[in-house]
């Protein structure tokens, strides 16, 4: 099993644990260049909120999008919108990434922003 199926595998366990609570879902993914947060709904048709680092705005903000600093924007971004729309608890889908680095910086910014998981 090569890197890549591996994280596949563990990203597809934890949405089926997500998915038996019914909760609504904080969705981290991450590339070498960038990093996303999305909020799906429970049913996990619909995405709620998103923020990341290509958006205009923050493309002026930060220079590296690739590093825990422009994480920890996105984790409040993300916080912020969601406690726009009402949503203030949720379960965090790392996508089979390992809980370090630039996941665990936007975690913690969108816990300090005020989401609960």
């Amino acid at each position: 099993m090569n890197k890549k199926d591996a994280r596949t595998r563990r990203a597809r366990q934890t949405r089926l644990r997500i998915a038996e609570q019914r909760a609504t879902r904080l969705v981290v993914s991450r590339s070498n260049c960038h990093i996303y947060a999305q909020i799906v709904a429970p049913e996990g048709d619909r995405v709620l909120a998103s923020a990341s680092t290509l958006e205009g705005d923050m493309r002026k903000d930060v220079k590296n999008g690739g590093n825990a600093a422009a994480a920890v924007i996105v984790g409040k971004r993300i916080a912020e919108r969601a406690k726009a729309i009402g949503i203030e608890r949720v379960a965090f889908d790392r996508s089979g990434f390992r809980f370090h680095g630039r996941v665990k910086a936007l975690a913690e910014a969108a816990r300090e922003a005020g989401l609960k998981f």
